[in-house]
């Protein structure tokens, strides 16, 4: 996995986070996981097809989401209801429209799907990239939790 792929989604997590959270964000020690991997609780999913393919998976507690959901929509979520939902897949969005926008200008031309999210105890998500390892990287919110950004890409097989 090629580091101009990976760095405009940290870059774009991180801005974001910081923008949407109002408050510190901090970049935690890079790490790799294997593509099939447990889910805290709460993920959105955006697939990349083009000349990369992939996923980019943005994975967090139940707690965290709420939080997140809350300081976006500036009020305090009790439940992950729908509004809570459809706010962590437009975080997800946010994110991703920033970092392919980065990557559209370095000459890169791929599509993304919409946010999938997924919620439940005990998940897990499997992605058939062959070799690809998944790049993980905690943003740390302060108080509010942590969020992982999981990046699997790879370039298209021609």
């Amino acid at each position: 996995m090629r580091v101009e792929y990976i760095n405009p989604f940290v870059e774009a997590a991180f801005s974001v986070l910081k923008e949407v959270m109002n408050s510190e964000v901090k970049r935690g020690e890079i790490y790799l996981k294997p593509t099939t991997m447990s889910i805290q609780g709460v993920a959105a999913l955006v697939g990349l097809a083009g000349d990369v393919e992939g996923r980019v998976l943005f994975d967090m507690t139940k707690e965290t989401a709420l939080r997140v959901a809350g300081a976006m929509n500036q009020e305090e979520f009790s439940a992950f209801d729908e509004l809570a939902k459809a706010t962590i897949q437009e975080l997800a969005n946010m994110i991703t429209a920033q970092a392919v926008t980065k990557l559209h200008d370095l000459g890169f031309k791929f599509d993304l799907t919409p946010p999938a999210l997924f919620t439940g105890d005990n998940m897990e998500v499997s992605t058939n990239l062959g070799e690809v390892e998944a790049l993980i990287v905690p943003m740390e919110l302060g108080n509010n939790g942590k969020i992982e950004v999981n990046v699997a890409i790879r370039e298209r097989v021609k």
